[in-house]
């Protein structure tokens, strides 16, 4: 019966934890069929992600809310591409006021984009230079850490092809399936054991 119970127990708990990417496409999410091969790929190796529109970036917030209301831990990741790299600053921010925090951000080819908020634990910035995109500052009171990646030297690379790029893919897989199952459940336990790092 003990037993019973511990493995119910451990079930629960690793539904609850599992870590939950939400991938954002560019404008018309027609050049942005990497954000869907990201999501395959990660679905496969047990986390919980979903490629969607940058124009659902409202309900994805308000999705994310209801789900850490009800209880339920593990990683938030938000990755975007061209817009919806934009999209997923904006989203984070928004989640900021609810005190949940981003425990990874990704953005591919930002434009114009606003700062990191401090509910981020650790951001990554892939960007060209010169080209598209640009490097990500931090906003204030950003503790994490922050990685500019400029992908400029890659010939093959270009803003239509940055999220379908294998080498990306597969640093931004590493990353996120390397994270912590715990994951943070909110900005206040966020605080990054390493300083804010520079472009590299």
């Amino acid at each position: 019966m003990a037993a019973l119970f511990i493995g119910l127990f451990s079930c629960s708990f690793a539904q609850a934890a599992e870590t939950r990417v939400y991938l954002l496409r560019g404008w018309f999410g027609v050049f942005s069929t990497g954000m869907d091969e990201l999501a395959a790929e990660l679905n496969a190796q047990g986390a919980k992600a979903e490629a969607i529109g940058h124009l659902s970036w409202k309900a994805t917030v308000s999705k994310i809310v209801q789900s850490r209301t009800a209880g339920k831990a593990g990683p938030l990741v938000l990755v975007g591409h061209s817009q919806g790299a934009n999209n997923v600053i904006v989203m984070a921010r928004s989640l900021e006021t609810h005190k949940i925090a981003v425990d990874l951000l990704v953005t591919l080819a930002p434009f114009m984009q606003d700062p990191i908020p401090p509910n981020v634990v650790r951001a990554m910035n892939y960007y060209q230079t010169p080209g598209w995109g640009a490097p990500l500052t931090p906003g204030r009171g950003f503790q994490g850490k922050l990685s500019n990646i400029d992908v400029a030297s890659d010939v093959k690379i270009t803003h239509i092809t940055i999220d379908k790029s294998a080498k990306v893919q597969a640093e931004i897989v590493r990353a996120i399936m390397a994270l912590p199952r715990e994951g943070s459940k909110s900005s206040g336990d966020t605080q990054p054991k390493e300083p804010a790092s520079a472009a590299r």
